[in-house]
């Protein structure tokens, strides 16, 4: 096992669960609490140069909690926000001056803005603040959603995908530039390593790690042994892309 603590990390995707705002249940779930203490407690071991908040299905459309967040965590911390259609040029405002650089689609659960909005609401936010959309969505969706995607200016793609099926849909988009990220490997119906691999042959910018805390409803959740996983399968200079490189470069770009 290497020692933890040498390794750098920019987290692209991990959730802050903090009971003084509001949640909301999703399909009857309700998460327990994950506050920031907790996440510096859970990463402790790792250095941690920055990451990306996202907001969850159970958080909806509040913005509150996301920006109490960033302010705590500093500027090398950036946030995704579930955002509504209809929401204010001033909101939109504030929230891109407290470095929140993309609204996130939960195609997946649902929690987010309908996906009818998608393309709108994703032009919209690229063209006046320069931010991307973030999908969660699994890979046999995509396939439907061509016609759709194809619209969108700047996108990345949660978890891998998710699903085994859809994966050479996924391998297009990863040749059109999207981004993949390299997290929740307990939520995958496939061997991670092999799907990476071939993400990182077609574009070695492509994947951006992320540790997934807390993991709500996750198979597996995130341990050490996903980085680990990484750690066996990949060189130094892949590991540098993957672990912090590409994700500091995608979301600090946004800036």
């Amino acid at each position: 096992m290497v020692n933890q603590k040498t390794i750098k990390l920019f987290d692209g995707h991990f959730h802050s669960i903090d009971p003084k705002f509001p949640l909301v249940e999703n399909n009857g779930f309700l998460p327990p609490s994950f506050t920031l203490e907790d996440y510096k407690y859970a990463t402790d071991q790792y250095t941690i140069i920055g990451g990306a908040v996202v907001s969850g299905s159970f958080q909806a459309f509040d913005q509150e909690y996301l920006l109490d967040a960033l302010r705590i965590l500093g500027n090398s911390f950036f946030g995704v926000a579930n955002i509504p259609v209809g929401i204010s040029d001033k909101e939109l405002e504030r929230l891109s001056n407290s470095n929140v650089v993309a609204v996130r689609f939960n195609v997946k659960r649902g929690g987010s803005e309908k996906i009818e909005h998608l393309e709108k609401l994703a032009n919209y936010l690229f063209e006046k603040y320069n931010w991307h959309t973030e999908l969660y969505i699994d890979n046999k969706e995509l396939r439907h959603l061509k016609p759709l995607l194809q619209n969108i200016p700047s996108f990345s793609i949660d978890h891998l995908g998710l699903t085994q099926e859809g994966l050479e849909d996924l391998y297009y988009w990863v040749e059109k530039g999207v981004k993949i990220k390299a997290t929740g490997f307990g939520r995958v119906d496939f061997d991670p390593i092999p799907v990476m691999k071939t993400i990182y042959q077609i574009n070695p910018k492509a994947l951006l790690f992320g540790t997934d805390l807390p993991s709500t409803r996750a198979k597996v959740p995130f341990s050490d042994k996903d980085v680990q996983l990484l750690i066996d399968n990949f060189s130094a200079e892949e590991l540098d892309n993957i672990l912090y490189k590409n994700g500091l470069d995608w979301y600090s770009d946004k800036k």
